[in-house]
């Protein structure tokens, strides 16, 4: 079997039949690679498809195969593609686009000429990126100071947020937004009305404050209006908004600091909404909690939940992405599932009808990755790469 290469002829999965005849050949053929798909809300061309009709089946956006990672806004999107470069569409009226104006564009448009991009997270109106080196970046609509450049000024173009180099990981929703150092720590600014940056009060900040003194954050999701985090114990936090169960406390009581959900320590991924949760286990099971009027939590009904409850029985989801008010998630077997809300056809299952329980989106099992925003109602876009 020869080396196995990323975005290369030998690259991909193959099959064992497929794998044993190449190789008894002596030659081996060209394998599945990742393409970019998109559906559901795109009035303002943030879809990436050229256009401005909304789909309820996944499009394929362009013909390229080098996208590595994808974050919806509302009515934009950003992307980052394996040569490190940077790129965004749909809508622009306050620069969240990066490209120094505000036109709209319904296809991707780089944003400079750096090739050095490596994280990005999109809330309302704006962007973060981290690029390579560790340097935290923001552009866009900067109100309730979501950019982190202590001032609530709109910028058109990615400014560098301090001067620290020890940026990791970024995330964002609504006008709030979230940062994890090398070292571990978490930070948060922006928006806070609800307490959801976790610092024990309800203060909105316009740069970088540390949530506590702990050194062992290892992920965290920003819903709409609450925050969910994982430690690297395997621990689950939650805080902020909670009127709906959404901080999976058993409570309805809103916290403006991170509250332990159980005392479980096998947490892995998680994701959040708007007033609801999701998460994957490290055994490979999908939990949910908090509102569901659309059936969003997964749950076969539209009952509200304000502790985790398991979505059906399987073991095999490994990967998560909830919405305003839908959720999509990757199976083990590279299958994509949807459920929630569906008025624009964001469950990308060629209708607008709501599910309240896990449907596979066509019958590819080559998918590895999705995301949904989750900052704007009735508005979902969805994006996922698929190796075909």
């Amino acid at each position: 079997m020869p080396t196995v290469y990323p975005y290369t002829q030998y690259g991909g999965i193959w099959k064992l039949n497929a794998a044993s005849a190449a190789q008894g050949a002596g030659t081996w053929a060209t394998p599945p690679v990742p393409y970019l798909y998109s559906w559901g809300f795109n009035s303002y061309g943030g879809l990436g498809l050229g256009n401005t009709t909304s789909y309820s089946s996944p499009k394929q956006v362009g013909s390229l195969t080098t996208w590595l990672t994808i974050s919806a806004g509302a009515y934009f999107a950003a992307a980052i593609k394996t040569d490190g470069t940077l790129w965004s569409w749909g809508r622009n009226n306050v620069g969240q686009l990066g490209l120094g104006n505000t036109t709209n564009y319904s296809s991707p448009k780089q944003v400079g000429a750096l090739t050095n991009w490596s994280k990005i997270a999109s809330g309302f109106n704006f962007c973060l990126s981290v690029k390579t080196d560790g340097t935290l970046w923001a552009w866009g609509q900067g109100s309730y100071g979501s950019l982190g450049l202590n001032s609530t000024t709109t910028n058109y173009s990615p400014n560098q947020v301090g001067s620290l180099t020890t940026w990791l990981n970024v995330a964002a929703s609504n006008y709030q937004s979230f940062a994890i150092k090398t070292d571990g720590t978490l930070w948060s600014w922006g928006y806070n009305y609800n307490g959801q940056l976790g610092n024990g009060n309800t203060t909105n900040t316009s740069s970088p404050k540390q949530v506590g003194a702990l050194t062992n954050w290892a992920t965290v999701a920003a819903g709409f209006k609450h925050t969910v985090a994982a430690k690297t114990d395997g621990t689950l936090w939650a805080w902020g908004f909670n009127a709906l169960g959404g901080l999976g406390l058993s409570n309805t009581t809103s916290y403006s600091s991170p509250k332990q959900v159980g005392v479980l320590t096998n947490w892995l991924q998680i994701s959040a909404g708007y007033g609801y949760s999701t998460a994957i286990k490290s055994d490979g099971t999908l939990w949910a909690w908090g509102y569901n009027v659309y059936g969003q939590l997964g749950l076969n009904t539209t009952t509200y939940y304000s502790s985790p409850n398991q979505v059906g029985s399987l073991a095999t989801w490994s990967t998560i992405s909830s919405g305003y008010s839908c959720s999509q998630a990757i199976k083990n077997d590279g299958t994509l599932w949807s459920w929630g809300h569906n008025q624009n056809g964001q469950l990308g299952q060629g209708n607008t009808t709501n599910l309240s329980s896990p449907k596979q989106i066509g019958s590819s099992t080559f998918w590895t990755f999705v995301n949904t925003n989750n900052s704007a109602n009735n508005s979902n876009m969805v994006f996922g790469i698929n190796k075909y």
